[in-house]
């Protein structure tokens, strides 16, 4: 009896020591990095998003931002603050610009149609708004070092939209939301 007792205080000391001993490097190696890895959200998707809206808008800018999980694409407009915007975002073969349906070349591994309901100039004095030139890349965005994005390039401004096809790496999830004067589409750097 007392040898079955022995035996089993050996076995509980073992696998605590063997416990801690497993335990020991990741919290030595998260303690030694001085930092541990971002939590990025998941189940974002690659299904088209849309939403409509009848208000006028024009687009101002658009620039760009690399975050830890994703990198960011964002359309400056500030008549949408008084209605919701309309926007139609999705994944597409070919690039091709609205209103004449020329192909544009875009770079990357897979490329993400935005149009948003924001023309490039006021539509009431038809005065320039954004300066975006067809088949272009987008004027003052440069996509150096980013993770996801690879290339940005204006389609056209056509009936009351602006077209953006967005070249990136692979076809990732991504989001899209939209504040009171901005559109946002966030796209993962990985599933």
């Amino acid at each position: 009896m007392r040898k079955a007792s022995r035996g089993a205080l050996l076995a509980a000391t073992a696998t605590v020591s063997l416990s801690l001993v497993v335990a020991a490097p990741t919290a030595f190696a998260e303690g030694s990095a001085g930092t541990t890895a971002a939590a990025c959200e998941t189940g974002w998707g690659s299904l088209p998003r849309t939403a409509s809206s009848s208000a006028p808008a024009f687009l101002t800018n658009v620039r760009t931002g690399s975050h830890d999980c994703y990198d960011r694409i964002v359309f400056d407009i500030p008549a949408g603050s008084t209605s919701r915007l309309g926007y139609y975002v999705q994944y597409v073969d070919a690039f091709e610009q609205d209103g004449s349906g020329d192909p544009i070349p875009v770079s990357g591994g897979a490329i993400l149609e935005v149009r948003v309901q924001a023309a490039s100039y006021d539509m009431e004095n038809h005065q320039v708004t954004y300066p975006g030139k067809a088949k272009q890349p987008l004027p003052g965005v440069d996509l150096t070092g980013y993770k996801t994005f690879r290339d940005a390039k204006f389609g056209a401004s056509f009936e009351g939209y602006s077209q953006v096809g967005l070249g990136v790496r692979a076809r990732l999830p991504f989001k899209v939301t939209q504040l009171s004067d901005k559109l946002v589409v966030d796209v993962a750097h990985s599933w």
